[in-house]
């Protein structure tokens, strides 16, 4: 588990130390204000204390470090990560439960690194960066692309999620928590997750009908993929997860059970650093936290600072509320400003529309909807 951070110069933070860290954090703002990136930045040191001495793997820890920063940022030389404009160094300290470490180098670092600190112990447990779209129609190109082109392209997220998906599945049950967050997500996507070994494909599964996961959703393939690094036992207590906008191709009820399942793993001792731009993932954060009477560390990110919030102290401020609250505004305006009679002259109502006629082009069956939102 990650107990604190601080950064300096690294990309677009010029200075960020924080030590509320809880089992669930939320990283909340505009866009390229740098919530990404600093989710990658913490993935990449985190799981470096997890590669390092694994199996007859030769590197030293600055190495595999060295390696992670360059194939996850994709950069031509690692001094390029550096704050622009920055006189400085980048420099990254981190605690966990298992040690703590730091690194630092320039802008004319190309791929060394000679300043460091290192006091972590090895880990048990494996990290995961979820990134919003979903992979599963990929992971065999992800895999040729990174380890036989050696291509930019995929960054090393998606190489190590490719890979921890391709673990197969084991037998037994899951710690009690994960277990109930299994059959919630079957109970989300409608079915078990089971491997064809002979197309190589994964099939969802439900009774006596089966078809192949890249025929489903993107959101359901998002939330299928912790199915199976649930069934591969690759997450565990202790893992440290980090997703990179839950709500990318969900329906906002899917999300809301999504994040439910989300606090089950978090509840069974997974971290969880989570990045967003959406109000029903943070209202939904908001509730939980209260339900359970367990904080949930926001960070919200501006234009000119980084702001601290526990969601156990109501919604923080920031963009993504304030635009809530101005259509709110919005709606209320209108409703002052247009009578009833005004409105109607440009919108008919449901009773107002004429019905549709659908024909189906396989039966010839025709159906008639008012296609009217409420009914959709």
């Amino acid at each position: 588990m990650i107990r604190s951070f601080e950064l300096e110069n690294f990309g677009p933070i010029e200075a960020l130390s924080e030590d509320s860290i809880g089992q669930v954090n939320v990283f909340i703002g505009p866009n390229a204000a740098g919530k990404t990136f600093l989710l990658k930045a913490l993935y990449t040191f985190i799981r470096t204390t997890e590669e390092f001495g694994l199996g007859n793997d030769p590197r030293r820890f600055e190495k595999i470090l060295a390696d992670k920063l360059y194939w996850t940022f994709q950069v031509d030389k690692l001094g390029e990560l550096l704050t622009k404009g920055s006189n400085g160094r980048l420099r990254l300290s981190m605690e966990t439960d298992q040690g703590s470490g730091t690194y630092s180098f320039g802008t004319q670092t190309i791929n060394t690194i000679t300043t460091f600190e290192n006091s972590f112990r090895k880990r048990t447990s494996r990290s995961i960066f979820v990134p919003a779209k979903e992979i599963f129609t990929l992971i065999h190109v992800i895999i040729q692309s990174r380890e036989q082109h050696k291509a930019f392209g995929f960054d090393d997220t998606h190489l190590d999620l490719a890979k921890a998906l391709s673990f197969p599945m084991r037998k037994g049950k899951n710690s009690e928590g994960s277990e109930h967050a299994r059959e919630r997500i079957e109970q989300l996507v409608g079915g078990k997750m089971i491997f064809d070994g002979q197309s190589g494909d994964w099939i969802l599964k439900n009774g006596r009908f089966s078809y192949p996961i890249n025929i489903a959703s993107d959101g359901l393939k998002k939330i299928s993929m912790f199915e199976i690094l649930l069934g591969n036992r690759y997450l565990t207590p202790g893992s440290v997860v980090f997703i990179d906008e839950p709500e990318a191709a969900l329906h906002p009820g899917a999300l809301t059970r999504f994040i439910e399942i989300i606090i089950l793993l978090a509840l069974d001792g997974m971290q969880v650093f989570i990045v967003t731009h959406s109000y029903f993932t943070i209202k939904k954060f908001l509730l939980l936290a209260r339900k359970y009477q367990n904080p949930i560390s926001i960070l919200s990110f501006t234009d000119e600072s980084i702001e601290r919030y526990n969601l156990l102290d109501g919604m923080p401020e920031n963009s993504i509320i304030q635009e809530s609250i101005d259509l709110y505004e919005e709606e209320v305006g209108l409703s002052f400003d247009e009578g009833p009679e005004s409105r109607a002259r440009s919108f008919p109502s449901a009773a107002q529309r004429k019905p549709r006629r659908i024909i189906s082009e396989s039966s010839g069956i025709s159906n008639t909807s008012s296609l009217c939102p409420r009914e959709l």
